[in-house]
């Protein structure tokens, strides 16, 4: 018996992918990889009712697929390994988690996998095409393009502006996660994704120097950190493998955090990444009643107001921490000082509650400065959001190694929360700053005339 269970399984693991039980996503060498693959695409079906279990389906046989639902389709990217990519399951599952939907994971490894970038690009059209085949096969069985939802990751994110393109933007939704740069910065709309392809494209940008694409491609565009170097990553090429790819895959991991309950990344609509560390772009520009966008998979809940823009674009920048699950809480830091001389220079600002949990903001993008009796507004950013504050800490800090310890005279220093403006305001008053000094006292309730 034990034998005829072992026999059974190996036929299992054997069977060709279109007669597996459990279709699963191709896993290749690094040998194919150096040798190429010819394009071969598989799709493969999850719902709430097989999440484990994949169906595999194709333009002539739609499976489980329930028209009436919202279909999400999930288009990797380059593969110079032939290795599925690890963030594939957390995925698909993330999305059965927040929403009872059809997930169709876009397999493409065969024709990804090539050392040859161009090789892979070359043949995201050809990709495209067959989703499109399947899509309208979909569209007959009663289905409506409202529903149809694409992530592509980085040429994935292009491959599904192309399938966009070819229903002339009625797509309900493409969301391109840190989309590929290389081939395609400075092509034309018709060439790379673009914000006509769907009735609503976002994008994460997290890689533009390097693998990602630069320039706004949607009607939302996020820029986590910049979209430049992530917290986290390797800053060198020590790092091995993570040193090229830990930015690019970023975008996928932001994303992830949307779909989790203990994470709500907001963004900041802004001109700038300078002008969002400012301060200068806190209210989102739009009346109080709004709330600022989040990223990742409720983003579209800007949509309607996006609309009403002419044209119906923008650009959004946060911060994130280095870790899972990368949530930053900002406050405003106000002060007033009263020295006589113009101070230049960063503050360190460190926040501790009676449990003992500290959380710690640098100041230090640019210098502050302070003028007598000017207020002074700092945009902080803590890792940890801490409900009630015991004790405020405060480090000033004119870079110089040399020369002359400054002192920072304060004459009011105001905390207040942008996540949770209901908070009551902290206060500290009469405060002499040393430079290099850690200076902790207790906040004392900011009277509401202030507030």
């Amino acid at each position: 018996m034990l034998r005829l269970y072992f026999f059974i399984g190996l036929m299992c693991l054997v069977k060709s992918d279109t007669h597996e039980t459990c279709p699963s996503f191709t896993r290749l060498s690094f040998h194919s990889a150096v040798v190429g693959t010819g394009l071969n695409v598989k799709l493969m079906l999850y719902t709430r009712r097989n999440r484990t279990c994949a169906q595999a389906v194709n333009s002539t046989f739609l499976g489980n697929l329930n028209m009436t639902k919202k279909t999400t389709f999930i288009i990797h990217g380059f593969r110079p390994t032939g290795s599925p990519p690890v963030w594939m399951e957390d995925l698909v599952q993330g999305l059965l988690d927040v929403e009872d939907m059809n997930v169709i994971v876009v397999d493409w490894n065969r024709g990804a996998t090539t050392i040859i970038y161009s090789h892979a690009s070359s043949k995201t059209r050809k990709v495209a095409v067959v989703l499109k085949a399947f899509i309208d096969q979909m569209l007959v069985q009663g289905a409506s393009l409202d529903d149809i939802y694409m992530i592509g990751v980085s040429l994935g994110a292009h491959i599904a502006g192309f399938v966009g393109k070819m229903y002339n933007g009625q797509l309900g939704r493409i969301t391109g996660l840190d989309p590929a740069g290389p081939l395609f910065n400075g092509r034309p709309p018709e060439d790379r994704l673009d914000p006509g392809d769907a009735q609503f494209v976002d994008v994460i940008h997290s890689d533009i120097d390097a693998l990602g694409y630069k320039e706004p491609l949607g009607n939302i565009d996020f820029y986590p950190n910049g979209g430049l170097d992530q917290p986290g990553c390797p800053k060198t090429i020590l790092g091995g493998l993570q040193y090229f790819k830990c930015d690019h895959q970023r975008s996928v991991y932001l994303y992830l955090s949307s779909l989790r309950e203990n994470c709500s990344i907001t963004a900041y609509p802004c001109d700038s990444y300078r002008d969002y560390r400012n301060g200068k772009c806190i209210n989102c520009g739009i009346p109080q009643k709004e709330s600022c966008p989040l990223l990742g998979y409720y983003a579209d809940n800007w949509k309607e107001y996006l609309k009403q823009k002419d044209p119906p674009m923008t650009k959004a920048f946060f911060d994130t921490a280095e870790k899972e699950p990368y949530c930053m809480y900002h406050y405003f830091v106000d002060i007033i000082t009263w020295n006589k001389n113009i101070r230049r220079g960063s503050i360190t600002i460190k926040l501790r509650d009676k449990a003992g949990n500290i959380t710690e903001s640098k100041i230090n993008h640019e210098p502050a400065v302070f003028q007598k009796y000017h207020q002074v507004s700092l945009l902080a950013r803590f890792n940890q959001d801490l409900d009630k504050v015991a004790t405020i800490s405060l480090v000033f800090s004119t870079g110089s190694i040399i020369g002359p310890r400054y002192k920072l005279r304060v004459l009011r220093m105001k905390l207040r929360s942008l996540a949770h403006p209901e908070r009551p305001q902290l206060c500290r008053y009469d405060l002499v700053l040393m430079e290099n000094t850690e200076t902790v006292f207790q906040p004392i309730l900011c009277p509401k005339l202030l507030m």
